[in-house]
């Protein structure tokens, strides 16, 4: 296989590849299957499309960008299309007729993102868009993708350092850029306002580089210095201390967290989604020339110069919303320790019985068997259970440690969010506190939030300049913990532990309708968003009651992973049922979605919800209410929390689990079935008969 990351067989001029994104990006997930670029052409389409649900790839100027990473993609590769029939990508200009799906690998390396990123700059110049649609043929197409991923060498040797960078494409991440046109400074000239921008994507491979290039060309036409840092998968050269310094405002560009935001204390800010800076370049050049003139201009918050990589804070976002993105990068952290500590568990009670909970062993009563067991015995002095046994043990006492923190990490990252690095230590520790007195993970999201509060607070004290370097990391830590620290201690802990005392009563007094009704709704919530704010509320409150162990809390667990797996099943079930209702790439989705759903990832029903949200979200709800209702009325208890049907054996009644999961995915299925034939009756295939024929 050539090494070009597009070849003529990738190329496609002047072809009807149907009428939505998701048939054209089908169409050229297989057209690289076809080149042997990728072994599973409908794993980089399912990439692609989750990654078009969270943000549309559609440009300006009739260009569409959809890209994915895939295991199943060997090296970084380029399909282009150009349409015969413009598909809409969400555009705000309109729809697209040049497409080109990026293809990046699990992993890649460095150098391969650079080329990624190299065509995305490209791609914001309108001679390069120009030349694709007027190219005659796929070899003109591929001659000139390579000259934008491999620039030849600047002529000139007058050229500014700013402008070799930018001819060099992604040689160096971090691009500065001073306008030709605009007057050079001097001790007679009027100084140029000095701009940076930081940009980022999700992927960090296409959108990121764009935004970057499309704020720069607007600078130069501004006359603006201007400065960028492409925080993409290429990896970025953070800016020196004397650009940061130099610069009369910042631009975040960004739809994922700024890496070092707090290097930019006291800089005023202008914030927006990354695809704003590539649509409206030259209103946010405009918009951060204003606010570094305006003295009541919003201002990046934080601890000044302290080298952290955290998000940081910032004064232009309502206090809602920053509470909003505190919480769910706290529960974001806390995830991987409930699922890795919730398997051990179930590995432990799959190995040893779940007799491995027990305190029997130790006289004190105060280790768990499995826990007594990993601490007493080794390979070479077996409990009496044998080998199985030992291992078992093992599995619970490293899971029981995982699960142990799940609150000082929901309170540290909550922290963390709010006041970067220096937050860490007092969240961990009022996480902590929070599980001494009792107050659980209502303590822990209470004290995390007053910690970063706290924190963020004590990093805008006016110190002297000796103190300054000691304030990140022993002034904010040291004092930032003793206050909230002592605050839970003596003032919030048992108020709060009262609240979880009873929040833990009440459920275990639900039964009959009131648990019922608890089931319906949680399985509301865990499909309504699928992997969002709401959906991951629902599962916060199932993970953390797993560490109480009480039957209810149990209960409570079945019903949001039983609610989970609706989605993905009762849509892979339609696509069966009725195929003429769903597009060829629906129905390729809604093969994977089977393996999706019993796993419960209710993500892998995100495709169908992102094209057809309307029919397909309030189907899906209506399964899973069901299905919550079933789980809370047969008394099924789930004691890990991931894994779907794959962790049976921990479920202490797995066939009414099956049941209430099979009822729950019937009414989703008819209920979609019924919404789509009502809207319209048939759907047509719109993407066979070009993937039919595709060649290499």
């Amino acid at each position: 296989m050539s090494d070009k990351i597009i070849t003529v067989n990738t190329v496609n001029l002047d072809v009807d590849a149907g009428n939505d994104p998701a048939a054209v990006i089908t169409f050229l997930a297989e057209d690289l299957g076809d080149a042997g670029r990728t072994t599973d052409p409908s794993e980089l389409a399912r990439a692609a499309l989750a990654r078009e649900a969270k943000s549309a790839t559609g440009l300006p100027g009739g260009i569409a960008i959809p890209h994915a990473r895939a295991a199943s993609v060997a090296t970084a590769s380029l399909a282009f299309a150009r349409l015969a029939n413009k598909v809409d990508f969400g555009a705000p200009d309109g729809p697209a007729d040049l497409v080109f799906l990026i293809a990046a690998p699990e992993g890649a390396a460095a150098d391969h993102m650079k080329l990624l990123s190299s065509l995305a700059r490209a791609l914001v110049r309108p001679d390069f868009v120009a030349a694709l649609r007027e190219a005659p043929s796929d070899e003109r197409v591929v001659e000139l993708v390579d000259e934008a991923i491999n620039p030849a060498p600047a002529a000139t040797a007058s050229a500014t350092p700013g402008s070799a960078s930018a001819a060099a494409g992604t040689a160096s991440a971090t691009t500065g850029v001073t306008a030709a046109a605009a007057p050079t400074s001097g001790s007679g000239a009027q100084k140029r306002p000095s701009i940076v921008a930081i940009t980022a994507c999700p992927t960090g491979i296409a959108h990121t580089y764009m935004a970057a290039d499309a704020l720069k060309y607007a600078a130069e036409r501004a006359g603006v210095d201007f400065h960028v840092e492409p925080q993409g998968s290429s990896g970025s050269t953070p800016f020196t201390p004397d650009v940061i310094a130099g610069a009369d405002a910042v631009i975040f560009a960004t739809d994922v967290g700024v890496k070092g935001k707090s290097r930019f204390h006291g800089k005023p800010v202008i914030e927006s989604g990354v695809k704003r800076a590539i649509n409206e370049p030259d209103a946010m050049i405009a918009e951060a020339v204003e606010a570094s003139h305006n003295p009541h201009a919003s201002r990046v918050e934080g601890a000044a110069d302290d080298g952290t990589t955290g998000e940081g804070s910032s004064s232009s976002l309502s206090l809602g919303k920053k509470i909003q993105q505190a919480l769910m990068t706290g529960v974001s952290y806390m995830i991987p320790f409930v699922a890795a500590g919730g398997l051990l568990i179930a590995l432990g009670f799959l190995l040893a019985g779940y007799q491995i909970a027990n305190k029997t062993l130790d006289s004190s009563k105060t280790l768990s068997d499995g826990a007594y067991i990993a601490l007493h015995n080794s390979l070479w002095d077996l409990p009496a259970g044998g080998l199985g046994q030992y291992l078992g043990g093992v599995s619970f006492a490293i899971g029981a440690l995982a699960m142990s923190m799940l609150v000082p990490v929901l309170a540290g990252y909550i922290s963390f969010a709010i006041a970067d690095r220096p937050g860490i230590a007092p969240g961990f520790v009022a996480g902590l506190v929070s599980v001494a007195v009792g107050a659980s993970f209502i303590g822990g999201l209470i004290g995390g939030l007053i910690a970063g509060a706290v924190c963020l607070a004590i990093s805008r004290l006016p110190l002297p300049q000796w103190a300054k370097g000691l304030q990140p990391v022993i002034i904010i830590p040291l004092f930032g913990s003793l206050f909230v620290g002592g605050l839970m201690f003596m003032l919030l802990g048992k108020p709060l532990a009262w609240v979880t005392t009873q929040l833990t009563d009440g459920l275990n007094s639900m039964n009959g309708s009131s648990k019922i009704v608890l089931g319906i709704v949680l399985g509301l919530m865990m499909c309504f968003d699928l992997g969002g704010p709401v959906n991951k509320a629902a599962y916060l409150f199932a993970t953390t009651g797993l560490a109480i162990g009480d039957t209810p809390q149990l209960e409570i667990m079945a019903a949001v992973m039983c609610a989970g797996m609706v989605p993905p099943l009762a849509m892979a079930l339609a696509t069966v049922v009725r195929p003429g209702l769903f597009t060829d790439p629906e129905r390729e989705n809604g093969k994977a979605a089977w393996f999706l759903g019993a796993a419960f990832i209710s993500e892998g029903a995100i495709p169908f919800a992102a094209k057809d949200p309307v029919r397909v979200i309030p189907s899906m709800m209506a399964g899973g209410a069901l299905a919550g209702a079933l789980i809370m009325a047969f008394g099924v208890t789930q004691r890990a929390p991931h894994g779907g049907i794959f962790v049976f054996f921990t479920m202490n009644h797995w066939l009414l689990f099956l049941a209430a999961l099979a009822a729950g995915t019937v009414l989703g299925t008819v209920c979609v079935v019924a919404a789509k034939q009502f809207g319209k009756s048939h759907t047509e295939r719109s993407a066979a008969p070009q993937l039919e024929t595709v060649t290499a």
